[in-house]
């Protein structure tokens, strides 16, 4: 028997369970909001037991803190892979600028999910806020690193303001819809000159 036609083990179900409960708070949060989401019906919807997911997450802000910590990871990756695609820190900075673009104008936006869950969790020692907090920190270094390739007089202001820009951006995207697009490209080149 191979690895193809072994029976799956207590291990791979227990993580198929987990990925399905992460797949639906995903979804839920996003689309309604963190504390609009009550554990049963993620459990309902994620089709698991409150045992299965009690096994997996100790209460809901630990599973909060799974769908954040899975965001932080693809926009990592993304950021990593646009990176790789061009040695050029103004072209990753013209894709990142593109990809905010898409994102905030694409069907079913509904704002930045860190900014959202922050709004949720007010007091700023909560480790869902720590989370988002670190995100920034890491986001923020990242844009200062690239404007420092591209020779930017003041790449931690110019991260900053980038970052403003950013959460703008997010905002606006939800609330103003397509529109936004060129606004994002014109005020990104506003701050930092023609993008490739």
């Amino acid at each position: 028997m191979n690895a193809r036609t072994a029976p799956a083990t207590a291990a791979s179900r227990r993580s198929e369970a987990r990925e399905r409960l992460l797949d639906t708070a995903a979804g839920l949060f996003y689309a309604e909001g963190v504390q609009a989401v009550g554990v049963d019906r993620l459990i309902a919807e994620a089709g698991v037991t409150k045992a299965t997911f009690y096994r997996h997450f100790p209460g809901k802000d630990e599973l909060v803190l799974a769908y954040l910590g899975r965001r932080d990871r693809a926009v990592r990756e993304r950021l990593a892979a646009a990176a790789a695609a061009s040695p050029d820190p103004r072209a990753t900075l013209a894709v990142l600028v593109a990809a905010l673009a898409d994102e905030v104008c694409g069907p079913g936006f509904r704002g930045c999910p860190f900014i959202n869950a922050a709004a949720e969790y007010p007091d700023a020692d909560h480790p869902v806020r720590q989370l988002v907090t670190a995100h920034r920190r890491w986001f923020r270094g990242a844009l200062a690193d690239l404007l420092a390739a591209c020779g930017h007089p003041d790449p931690v202001g110019g991260a900053a303001a980038l970052l403003l820009l950013r959460d703008g951006a997010m905002v606006a995207g939800y609330l103003d819809g397509t529109e936004t697009r060129d606004r994002i490209t014109a005020t990104a080149t506003a701050l930092l000159g023609p993008l490739p």
